[in-house]
């Protein structure tokens, strides 16, 4: 019955005894593609695809007002609706992010992706035609319907590829939707040179291409298997269910997950599922106000909430959003500038390379403490080369490689690991009302960004990076000192963590509480890793 907890009783701790790891298919591999193509490049794309043709919208926007209203906007209200354009993706995704938990639990983590795809096309038919109706409203509704689809899909891909990934290749999965969402950004910025789609005819065009990877994900996906944890767990399904969007009727959970891990003796992955699930018998999906009422994941809870938000309140969005504003303001010559962004495009999709074939020999923790402190040093270098520009001829090339830095240290860790750690630090039942409340946070704080920063730039000057900096060096900070590693460990193994902290945190006097134990940080010790954990270990 919903909001009955399981009570503690006095059994020993689950010990996983088999190494329940597996290898790369083809058909995980493929999954893991076509989802992060068809739904995180498209969250990379919007980021990106309003910087290059911000002359020509707002010259579109002022056009429309003088035929409507016989006169102009003046710059203050023309600011104030560009920038509600480029904001308002995020508070569509704040919208998306919201209903995620109802639809993964109704449709599956599959049919959700594929059904969110008409999204995409209704908005690409708004933003395609918005010239030719003369209607910027069109333009900015497109823009909130395409964020409505971000907001889903960037809590349901990363909650799918964890699901159906083995924990040894977990980290490597849950890393390739980041590197899609580098991918969207630079092929905005390529698209968007002169030379190609950033011409004055063409941006409708330009911000309406995100129809093709969503027609590709709808055509593709739905031929691909349901999440074998979502049928069996949620579901109860173990001889017959339905996989992907109905075309395999009748597929077992044990054909599916034999589709995926390429094995034909997948019991060990079974029990596995069996044993959260019974951890889970007296426990419904949870809502998000039972989860934040939830004490035994308070930690949890917390950490999602502020990795998510650090995500955003890092700055990023303000570097992808208003690129070329910044590398205006640093001095770079305007016919350069489109080139200079492609180039930090490149880099980008480097580092999450990097960060993507690193994750499972440096583990989570590394990435995402490494990226926030790099990131916030980067943000101080701004300021500073800002403010010496003036009198130092070589500062504005410091600036452009400060931002440079930025992007590269988010890509590596800061722009995949949050999603992959809200996965992780919950059981199945807890899993989608953590992603509503993490989801909800990042794109809270991302329209706050993407609203407040040309405000604050203009107020502030050089200084509002100093604002980035001071978030980026908190969470790298509390990560340090809070989060432990997650590295292949089963979600069963990571609560036990969590849970054993909690009581032994609990029974410290407080002066204890937050010294550092053994490398994990304020709240860690060598003992909460149990034996279960020791399976992992060659």
């Amino acid at each position: 019955m919903e909001g009955h907890f399981p009570q503690k009783d006095n059994r020993p701790p689950v010990v996983s005894h088999k190494k329940i790891t597996g290898h790369l298919t083809f058909p995980l591999l493929a999954v893991t593609v076509l989802s992060s193509f068809g739904s995180s490049m498209l969250y990379g794309y919007n980021l990106a695809v309003v910087n290059s043709p911000a002359v020509h919208i707002k010259a579109f926007y002022n056009a429309t007002w003088s035929r409507r209203y016989g006169q102009g906007l003046a710059q203050g209200p023309l600011t104030l609706m560009y920038s509600l354009t480029v904001s308002i993706f995020a508070l569509g995704g704040l919208v998306g992010s919201l209903p995620v938990g109802m639809l993964v639990t109704r449709y599956g983590r599959n049919g959700t992706l594929v059904r969110s795809n008409i999204l995409v096309f209704l908005a690409g038919m708004l933003m395609g035609l918005s010239r030719y109706s003369e209607s910027p409203e069109m333009v900015i509704i497109g823009r909130f319907i395409t964020g409505i689809h971000s907001g889903i899909c960037l809590s349901v891909v990363p909650m799918y590829l964890g699901e159906i990934a083995p924990k040894n290749l977990r980290g490597f999965l849950g890393l390739v939707p980041s590197i899609f969402i580098c991918l969207g950004v630079f092929a905005a910025q390529v698209l968007g040179l002169p030379e190609l789609l950033g011409e004055d005819a063409y941006w409708p065009l330009f911000l309406s291409l995100v129809v093709i990877p969503a027609l590709l994900q709808l055509l593709l996906l739905h031929w691909f298997p349901e999440s074998p944890r979502y049928l069996l767990i949620e579901k109860n399904n173990i001889h017959e269910a339905a996989v992907g969007y109905c075309s395999h009727p009748t597929h077992p959970t044990h054909v599916a997950l034999r589709w995926f891990l390429g094995k034909y003796d997948v019991e060990d992955v079974i029990e596995e599922m069996q044993e959260e699930k019974r951890s889970l018998a007296s426990v419904d999906t949870m809502s998000v106000r039972q989860l934040l009422l939830d004490d035994s994941v308070r930690w949890q809870v917390l950490s999602v909430v502020v990795i998510n938000m650090g995500m955003q309140l890092s700055g990023i969005d303000a570097i992808w959003f208003y690129t070329n504003v910044i590398f205006e303001n640093a001095g770079i010559p305007d016919p350069e500038i489109p080139y200079t962004t492609v180039g930090t495009g490149a880099i980008e999709v480097v580092a999450g390379l990097i960060g993507c074939f690193t994750i499972e020999k440096l583990g989570r923790r590394p990435l995402i403490i490494i990226g926030f402190f790099f990131m916030g040093i980067c943000c101080a270098g701004i300021t500073l080369s800002l403010l010496l520009q003036a009198t130092v001829a070589w500062m504005r090339y410091v600036s452009v490689t400060c931002v440079i830095g930025i992007i590269a240290g988010f890509c590596m860790g800061p722009a995949g690991v949050p999603f992959l750690m809200t996965a992780e630090l919950f059981k199945q039942s807890h899993r989608p009302a953590a992603y509503i409340v993490g989801g909800s946070l990042n794109w809270l704080s991302n329209f706050t960004v993407g609203f407040v920063f040309p405000f604050l730039q203009m107020s502030a000057g050089a200084f509002c990076y100093l604002v980035f900096c001071g978030i980026c060096l908190v969470v790298a900070l509390y990560v340090y000192f809070i989060i432990p590693e997650t590295k292949n460990k089963t979600f069963m193994e990571i609560s036990q963590i969590f849970a054993s902290r909690h009581s032994f945190i609990s029974s410290l006097p407080d002066y204890v509480k937050m010294m550092k134990f053994n490398g994990y940080g304020a709240l860690e010790n060598s003992s909460l890793e149990l034996s279960g954990s020791e399976s992992t270990q060659p």
